[in-house]
């Protein structure tokens, strides 16, 4: 499965807080890192970031009786990509989770739909057709990512090998999830790179 210049690469919310001494740290995240960079040396004609960047308040926080502890908040160090990531060939840079009482897993909207990032006119302005997903949270953000790209009517992939997940039992629920959606699970190999 080559990559061909018309396939977009997102690489979902590499983060400080998600990483080793984080706020919410996903267990195994740092192996994922050289792969993931090595993905950013193939010939995609699109390559996007996304991060959480989240108001000191919101709503998905403990604090707000939200699922989380307080993470990427705007403006913090948690909150900034890792400096391990290579983004010398990114195109541009997407936020989520921008709003107080909104909360946002999917780098294309909010979770309700209402507020869109921008990332489909952006994908479609510049020809893409096929979208390979891959970061942080396999079992969260990249997953509902994965998703939204296959109901806007991207051919999708998710990179397995360039994801990590918060728990064993979520990720299972997520791969469940994009099966039933028909999106296909590839690892850095099977686009013939050397992982």
């Amino acid at each position: 499965m080559p990559v061909t210049p018309a396939d977009a690469l997102i690489i979902v919310d590499v983060q400080n807080d998600f990483l080793r001494g984080g706020a919410l740290v996903v267990p195994g995240a740092e192996r994922i890192l050289p792969v993931i960079n090595q993905l950013t040396d193939m010939p995609f004609q699109t390559i996007v970031t996304t991060q959480d960047w989240h108001p000191a308040d919101h709503c998905s926080f403990h604090s707000s009786g939200g699922p989380w502890p307080r993470h990427c908040v705007q403006g913090t160090y948690g909150a900034e990509l890792s400096s391990v990531l290579h983004t010398r060939r990114v195109s541009a840079f997407f936020r989520k989770g921008t709003m107080r009482d909104t909360d946002s897993y999917s780098a294309f909207s909010d979770a309700g739909g209402y507020h869109p990032t921008g990332l489909n006119g952006f994908l479609h302005e510049r020809g893409v057709k096929r979208v390979f997903v891959c970061g942080l949270a396999y079992d969260v953000c990249v997953a509902d990512t994965a998703c939204d790209a296959a109901l806007l009517e991207f051919e999708t992939r998710v990179i397995t090998d360039a994801c990590a997940s918060i728990q064993p039992e979520t990720a299972r629920q997520a791969t469940s999830r994009l099966h039933q959606r028909m999106i296909g699970l590839v690892t850095a190999r099977d686009l013939n790179m050397r992982a």
